[in-house]
């Protein structure tokens, strides 16, 4: 079994806050998404940081994988729990699940699985096998998705690949890959959970199964970002469009439309576009941020044109409310 270093994996530092653990994982989930990436390796590598960011997000996991990261990696790479290695915090038959869901590494079932009993002891499991105790339900499975903001935005059908937790005819517990076709409805919002009862980890007993509840994940878009139910996106106007007013075509998540910048407008100034953000039945609305830019070069006349406005705006002090 081959040694994962999850920070390496990530780039970031042993002391990363978890800000700065999640800005990394999105910034290279994009990157490697299996959708968008052309690397020959992009599967493996995304698959390695949903990994990664399934241990480290979780202060428990990422505590006892620190104490487990200073025994190191043996000479030939590989690494061994030290002797009577038991995970507190388990893995409850759940992880990180993606568009092109892979299962997670020999190393992470090892550490946070069920090869030690880890995370079982509350359903009547452990030391490799179960009580035979009265039905009980099965473990709700929790897993994450991947998704663009338009498929967020549209909905969307995606292929899904999970570990379950089941006892097999020797009374072993045993880990088991599951796949389903999810439809995603149009709207959801980041961190919101969609729950596919009866999906999880089956039941002890004749007991029922339990739930898999997938929470969605948005990964970053160049041009929006999400405020609840609200899309955002900067739009540059001209000096003489934001002092004159003008109308100009801005992009949507679903299409463009023509928007009126009214005379006068600042930098940082929003205009909302109701009905444009995320669908439901309450739908977001669309926020423009305008946001003022220069030419980068100005001709002789415009030079001349701006000192003229200098002039005749003597008396205006942009700077009058910070008292200077």
């Amino acid at each position: 079994m081959d040694f994962k270093d999850y920070y390496a994996v990530l780039g970031v530092s042993e002391s990363a806050s978890p800000e700065d653990i999640k800005k990394a994982y999105r910034k290279l989930a994009r990157k490697y998404h299996p959708d968008v990436s052309k690397e020959d390796d992009a599967d493996t590598k995304f698959k390695d940081l949903g990994e990664a960011y399934e241990v480290l997000k979780d202060p428990e996991k990422r505590a006892e994988y620190d104490e487990l990261r200073k025994y190191g990696a043996r000479p030939d790479g590989s690494f061994e729990p030290p002797p009577g290695w038991q995970s507190a915090s388990g893995f409850g038959g759940g992880g990180y699940t993606d568009a092109d869901a892979r299962q997670f590494s020999d190393f992470f079932e090892e550490i946070f699985g069920g090869g030690r009993g880890g995370g079982f002891s509350g359903q009547g499991f452990g030391g490799g096998g179960f009580r035979h105790n009265a039905p009980r339900r099965g473990e709700d499975v929790h897993a994450r998705l991947a998704l663009f903001l338009e498929e967020v935005f549209h909905g969307c059908e995606k292929q899904v690949s999970f570990r379950v937790h089941e006892v097999d005819d020797h009374g072993r517990v045993v880990a088991r890959q599951k796949n389903l076709k999810v439809k995603i409805p149009a709207g959801m919002r980041e961190g919101q959970h969609l729950r596919l009862k009866g999906q999880g980890s089956p039941g002890i007993g004749g007991g029922e199964a339990g739930d898999l509840l997938i929470e969605v994940e948005l990964a970053p878009h160049p041009l929006f970002s999400v405020e609840g139910r609200d899309v955002v996106v900067t739009v540059p106007i001209a000096p003489w469009e934001a002092a004159l007013g003008a109308q100009i075509t801005v992009p949507t998540v679903g299409s463009r439309v023509k928007v009126k910048v009214p005379r006068g407008s600042s930098s940082g100034r929003r205009l909302r576009l109701k009905g444009k953000g995320l669908p439901g039945k309450h739908p977001g609305d669309q926020i423009v941020l305008l946001q003022i830019v220069m030419p980068e070069q100005h001709s002789e006349q415009a030079e001349k044109l701006y000192q003229e406005l200098a002039e005749a705006e003597a008396n205006f002090n942009p700077r009058s409310k910070l008292h200077l």
